[in-house]
């Protein structure tokens, strides 16, 4: 296995028989978890594996997505735990709090499968820039509604 193909399956978990991209997706969520706590590198990881993914998907899957490639959902998965991110201090104090990056995940893997909208544009693009983009974009989905769900426990919690 060379390394384009390592970074595409995240270290192994794309070449699960079944379902590769939600085990893809939940190891993202294992290794995202920690990253919650430190914002920036949370960012720095988005940014990191959004374009090494690309390179990645371009150079192994030359430009299609295969079910082992898995490095898109690590992006999209990590960019729907942004909407995770505790406000100061409100970690220890908000009841629902675990509940949220379980939601990412649930409204990731949602968008990821359904392919609404724009996340199904990129995703028939057949190239790697469509192979990363839908998830990109299905993470930013789960993201927005994720952070709905947020307003909305906090108005009720008041």
């Amino acid at each position: 296995m060379d390394i384009a193909r390592l970074i595409a399956t995240f270290g192994g978990c794309g070449l699960s028989p079944r379902a590769p991209g939600t085990v893809g997706s939940l190891a993202a969520l294992v290794v995202g978890l920690p990253l919650l706590k430190r914002p920036r590198l949370l960012v720095a990881g988005i940014t990191a594996v959004t374009v090494v993914g690309w390179w990645a998907t371009k150079r192994s899957g030359k430009g299609e997505d295969h079910s082992w490639i898995v490095i898109d959902e690590v992006a999209g998965m990590w960019i729907a735990l942004l909407a995770c991110l505790p406000k100061t201090g409100e970690q220890a104090r908000e009841k629902w709090f675990w509940m949220y990056p379980l939601l990412a995940f649930a409204f990731f893997r949602l968008f990821d499968i359904t392919k609404p909208g724009p996340v199904g544009v990129l995703d028939r693009r057949h190239d790697a820039t469509g192979v990363m983009g839908d998830d990109v974009i299905a993470g930013a989905m789960a993201a927005l509604c994720v952070k709905g769900v947020r307003t909305v426990m906090e108005r009720t919690s008041h």
